[in-house]
């Protein structure tokens, strides 16, 4: 055999291990299987111990929430899916939370608590299943990128569903909430006049190498296989912007929460995150909390900073 043929065959089976390396790695980080969609999540709360302490009051908010008169709503994202929220309204013209939850979450799952939260601030809440996660469309997440897409999307609905007049607040927990602030990066309608962050990631790019880190393997070498995966497969580049980048250009308030002890999303990115934003801004870290549990394990302080941070026209309006 010549020295080319043999150069060659050994150059396609690195290009083959490569590409293999990077669709099992968008497997694993960006697709969700028909299996998993499938999956009964009934009273399903998040995985892990630090979870079971608050369980019976998560699953408490989750059968409130089911029994609350509501609204299905449904848009269409701009590739296409259809997602799916639900609308609870606190009072006519109160302003809305629209809320998004975190990474293989749900809105029922990682929201129910936000439900109780917005109506003791006088708010209603839009809460919606981001793409490839409950009642909306797609097997892909995308870490906030197409989301954030989305969550303008949202933003339109509202404004055309509920009138011009209406006051939005976008609001995220993890994922979700690196998803609010990409969007709030970008220049909104005078309608969205804040952003609640609750324990998001600073870049898609940090969170990945983090978790690749906490598998005990070389963070460096894969990630430019998750990229590649991320682009080849589910169309998207992680490293197209993030919330960190976002900050920089952000004009609207934005409020952070972080857990202390979060082992999933460390606060030190909020913190980040927050030293970046060059509008109004306050960051409230909860002593001993966990990744997604600001709220549960403090919820009198949570709802007094929002409440002392937006004021007063961030609630319904006295009669």
């Amino acid at each position: 055999m010549k020295p080319i043929f043999l150069l060659m065959i050994i150059v396609g089976i690195l290009l083959l291990l490569c590409l293999l390396t990077a669709y099992i790695c968008f497997r694993m980080a960006f697709y969700v299987t028909i299996k998993e969609r499938k999956r009964d999540r009934s009273f399903e709360i998040p995985p892990g111990k630090i979870y079971e302490p608050y369980r019976e009051l998560m699953l408490g908010w989750m059968r409130e929430v089911r029994a609350m008169p509501h609204e299905d709503v449904y848009i269409r994202s701009c590739d296409g899916l259809t997602l799916h929220g639900q609308f609870f309204e606190y009072a006519p013209g109160a302003p809305i939370e629209l809320m998004l939850h975190g990474y293989r979450g749900t809105a029922e799952r990682d929201l129910c608590g936000g439900v109780q939260r917005a109506f003791a601030l006088g708010r209603s809440a839009l809460i919606v299943d981001q793409r490839a996660a409950g009642k909306s469309g797609g097997q892909v997440i995308t870490f906030g990128i197409k989301e954030s897409r989305d969550c303008r999307a949202w933003v339109d609905f509202m404004i055309g569903h509920f009138g011009p007049n209406v006051r939005i607040i976008l609001t995220g927990i993890s994922m979700g909430a690196a998803t609010v602030m990409i969007t709030a990066g970008n220049p909104l309608p005078a309608n969205v006049i804040g952003v609640l962050a609750d324990c998001g990631f600073s870049t898609a790019r940090d969170i990945i190498k983090k978790e690749i880190r906490r598998k005990k393997l070389p963070a460096d070498v894969l990630y430019p296989f998750v990229r590649m995966g991320a682009i080849l497969f589910g169309g998207f580049d992680p490293d197209e912007t993030s919330a960190l980048e976002a900050m920089k250009t952000c004009r609207l308030p934005i409020i952070f929460f972080h857990g202390d002890r979060d082992k999933f999303v460390p606060c030190e990115m909020s913190k980040v995150c927050y030293e970046a934003c060059k509008s109004k801004k306050h960051l409230h870290l909860v002593p001993g909390a966990g990744h997604g549990l600001a709220f549960p394990a403090d919820q009198d302080t949570y709802i007094r900073e929002l409440r002392e941070f937006f004021g007063p026209d961030a609630s319904a309006k006295e009669n």
